[in-house]
């Protein structure tokens, strides 16, 4: 990328100046109240397939958004223009939409004592990857050639692709919130296809970090995938049972993020929830403990503020299975008559705190059971709990992983699956703001043929 291309078009003392442009115009148009939020990023991804290089692709976006009050009545605005014209027409055009909505009484700003005041935080979120399109090009094929090197059984490649992003925002509203920062992402990827014609298996991998010197070793994550799609060789059906299932930690994150689901405020005020007023009650079996911290160093959770300026802050939100607090913002949480917890935009780091075994001495443990490594389709339903996917993975017979399995189903309802976590593995794994290791689900029904 070009050293134009290298850096971002404005400071962050230009992003608060136009924020407080914004506020001032909406003040003087009669809005009571306004936010906004100014963001731009730039980054780069690099792919090539089967050593040669297929796409090459820049990103610089930049954005604005606006919402405005009028007492109750709130609109929303946006706009990619950051000339003082465009932005007080979008301030404009918030207003005019405000005027057409109906009163809400949950509409408004987050409460002024709940904002973060603090000083600043350095989280040590930006750590920018001078790459040129070259390097990562050659990063890219050494990740695919390692994967290559594998097995001649690896016969083709979905393609390996770097990825460097750099960002930064200010959000501001007119209660004297003001505050931004620059974060960073980067990531190596990698997907190779084991055999050929029906038997083809696909293997992929992944690592994703704020600071491109703490990625896996490129050559490493392409290994790994080949070793993953070669053992997927020779799959074959299973009978209809009813057995122990260990979600690999990848699949773990999955279930983990089913639960934030359940327990955020959208899904609790709409009654669109299995876990509507769980609060102070067991929800998982009393070995589990889910942890909220969002200021770790580098962490892709971490923040001192939620999207609305709300103070973030550790919590135990699961303690020996029982939930102690939800996922809210201030409009959720004015509509169930609650407190926001500073989740306005999702969760800060949430993990579940490892076990002491490694996966094979789960697999031990359960003796005759399925290990979940790839999960299909979106049977997930929340009013009820009720959840059906299509699943791959490994069988376990005599405590050994046996052989490949596909084509089969595997359901429950979460919440059994939750208070049925037998054991936890010492695997963990980080996926976006999610930590978690591999989960032992006590029994599940299989669906084979």
């Amino acid at each position: 990328m070009s050293r134009k291309n290298n850096s971002f078009s404005y400071s962050q003392s230009e992003l608060h100046d136009i924020s407080q442009d914004i506020l001032a115009y909406a003040a003087s148009r009669g809005a009571s109240a306004c936010e906004t939020d100014i963001s731009e990023g730039f980054g780069q991804t690099v792919t090539v397939r089967c050593g040669n290089l297929e796409t090459i692709e820049y990103n610089r976006d930049k954005g604005i958004g606006v919402t405005v009050y009028q007492g109750q009545q709130r609109g929303h605005a946006s706009s990619s223009d950051f000339s003082r014209e465009a932005l007080h027409a979008t301030v404009d055009a918030a207003l005019s939409i405000a005027s057409f909505t109906a009163p809400d009484p949950a509409a408004g700003l987050a409460d002024e004592a709940l904002l973060w005041r603090g000083k600043k935080m350095d989280l040590d979120l930006y750590h920018p990857w001078r790459i040129d399109t070259d390097q990562a090009a050659e990063i890219a094929q050494r990740c695919e050639s390692a994967a290559f090197a594998v097995s001649p059984e690896i016969r083709n490649s979905d393609g390996a692709s770097v990825y460097a992003q750099q960002s930064q925002f200010m959000a501001a509203n007119s209660l004297g919130f003001c505050a931004g920062f620059a974060t960073s992402r980067h990531s190596v990827s990698v997907g190779v296809i084991a055999g050929e014609g029906d038997s083809m298996q696909t293997g992929d991998w992944y690592s994703s970090m704020r600071d491109p010197q703490e990625l896996a070793d490129p050559a490493a994550i392409g290994d790994y995938a080949a070793r993953r799609a070669l053992s997927r060789l020779g799959s074959r059906r299973i009978k209809t049972c009813e057995v122990p299932v260990i979600f690999e930690a990848p699949q773990a994150c999955g279930l983990l993020g089913s639960f934030v689901q359940a327990v955020s405020g959208g899904s609790l005020y709409r009654k669109a929830s299995f876990l509507m007023d769980s609060l102070g009650k067991p929800v998982f079996s009393a070995n589990v403990h889910i942890d909220e911290l969002p200021h770790i160093p580098k962490a892709l959770g971490s923040t001192p503020f939620d999207d609305e300026g709300v103070a973030t802050r550790e919590r135990k939100l699961v303690d020996a299975g029982v939930l102690n607090g939800y996922f809210l913002g201030s409009y959720s949480a004015r509509k169930l008559g609650m407190q926001t917890t500073g989740n306005a935009g999702g969760c800060h780091n949430l993990i579940l705190r490892a076990g002491d075994k490694s996966l094979y001495e789960l697999a031990r443990e359960i003796g005759r059971g399925l290990l979940v490594t790839e999960l299909l389709g979106q049977g997930v339903n929340y009013v009820t709990g009720d959840y059906s996917r299509g699943a791959a993975g490994y069988w376990i017979e005599n405590g050994e992983i046996c052989y490949p399995v596909q084509e089969i189903t595997i359901a429950g309802n979460l919440r059994d699956m939750f208070r049925n976590i037998v054991a936890i593995g010492n695997d963990t794994i980080v996926r976006g703001g999610k930590q978690c290791p591999s989960l032992v689900i006590g029994k599940m029904t299989i669906a084979g043929e």
